[in-house]
């Protein structure tokens, strides 16, 4: 059993709109096909994605089969419009303080980790033994391979991750967290 952790595609960046309203960008397409093309999804598995446009639009794109649109998937909250020239800077600054909001308008990432792991905990339990395509959001699924390894988020892996990408989590209740 593996869990295949796809970040979604690129997206079609609306400045003024939050960033959980934004659907992709058609000139990133050919990155979505290229990782259906490209074997490192399964051919048999369970599909889930998060309900944001991004990310149902790239599972669309990637699998022709049923896709399931769970809430907890969704990305760490950030409702600000505010474009923000160091990202990174601050997405590392809610590692650094998970309690806290780290920018306003963003929840704190602390209440991401809780919903995102619970939501992916109970589709693991639903799927038992089953090879399971989950498509998000990087900083959820940095939260979420942590989990599921029994490590610290990766944030270097976190800042390099592609639109699209996988991080593939093998036998995840072999960790910490197996039942």
């Amino acid at each position: 059993m593996a869990v295949h952790l796809v970040r979604h595609a690129r997206p079609l960046v609306e400045p003024g709109r939050p960033p959980h309203t934004w659907g992709l960008d058609p000139a990133g397409f050919d990155e979505v096909w290229a990782l259906r093309e490209s074997g490192r999804l399964p051919r048999r598995a369970a599909w889930l994605s998060s309900p944001e446009p991004k990310a149902v639009g790239t599972a669309q794109l990637l699998t022709d089969g049923e896709v399931a649109v769970l809430d907890g998937l969704r990305e760490h909250v950030r409702e600000s419009t505010q474009w923000l020239e160091d990202f990174p800077a601050v997405v590392r600054r809610a590692f650094a303080a998970p309690d806290e909001s780290a920018h306003p308008g963003w929840e704190p990432l602390a209440a991401c980790r809780e919903r995102v792991v619970r939501a992916v905990d109970a589709v693991l339990a639903d799927h038992d033994g089953d090879e399971v395509v989950l498509v998000g959001h990087g900083t959820a699924w940095t939260l979420v391979a942590a989990h599921l390894r029994g490590e610290a988020p990766d944030l270097d892996r976190w800042e390099g991750l592609g639109m699209p990408d996988v991080i593939r989590v093998d036998d995840p209740r072999r960790g910490p967290q197996a039942r």
